[in-house]
């Protein structure tokens, strides 16, 4: 009996194959892009300037330890509390603005906060203060950092429903796509001025 030979099978051409699946999936995969906080960084003062006397209670501490754990004003708090903990801080109008251009800026008449004396005078006056600690993950960070943005976000739509009938997210889009409109920004400018994001990082602790 003849022996039986096994047909060879041509390889040849699997090397582009491979080649090409490579390229598809390297095409068509999505990658995780690390996510951030936008900050601005403030400018050097002049050699001549003398920082304003702040009061205590026109700051709101927020301190982050190295076991991710949140102290808010000395007590312990959950992250999901801090957003309506700091509305409550800005909001408060508990006494006058500060002086803009040597004029007074006076109670908040829009603020609806409980208008504490132990709290934030105005809102162009409340500071919040993040200090976190060397050994803090930035996740935590980023999630404390991202619940105060979401405290004026909430603040300022709700003024400018309130005035415009319009929330501040659309009306900001509305300014960003017509930027020579002049009635619109002087609207943006308003709801920014009324509650200004005042988010000091303080050095963080070792």
């Amino acid at each position: 009996m003849a022996r039986r030979e096994n047909p060879e099978i041509n390889a040849g051409s699997m090397a582009d194959i491979a080649f090409l699946l490579l390229i598809f999936f390297l095409v068509t995969t999505t990658m995780n892009v690390d996510s951030g906080v936008s900050k601005k960084l403030s400018e050097k003062p002049p050699a001549d300037y003398v920082p304003p006397v702040i009061k205590e209670k026109n700051i709101f501490e927020v301190n982050i330890n190295r076991n991710n754990e949140l102290l808010v004003e000395g007590e312990r708090m959950e992250i999901k509390d801090l957003q309506e903990a700091a509305i409550a801080f800005i909001d408060n109008g508990g006494g006058e603005g500060k002086v803009e251009n040597g004029v007074a800026t006076g109670p908040c008449n829009y603020c609806k906060g409980e208008k504490s004396e132990s709290s934030s005078d105005h809102p162009n006056k409340a500071i919040i203060s993040v200090q976190s600690d060397r050994l803090t993950e930035y996740g935590t960070y980023l999630t404390v950092q991202d619940q105060l943005l979401k405290a004026y976000a909430k603040l300022r739509n709700r003024l400018s429903v309130e005035k415009y009938r319009i929330p501040f997210a659309e009306l900001e889009e509305a300014y960003k796509d017509d930027k020579n409109n002049e009635d619109l920004k002087k609207k943006v400018d308003f709801i920014k001025t009324s509650y200004p994001q005042i988010i000091s990082d303080a050095e963080p602790t070792n």
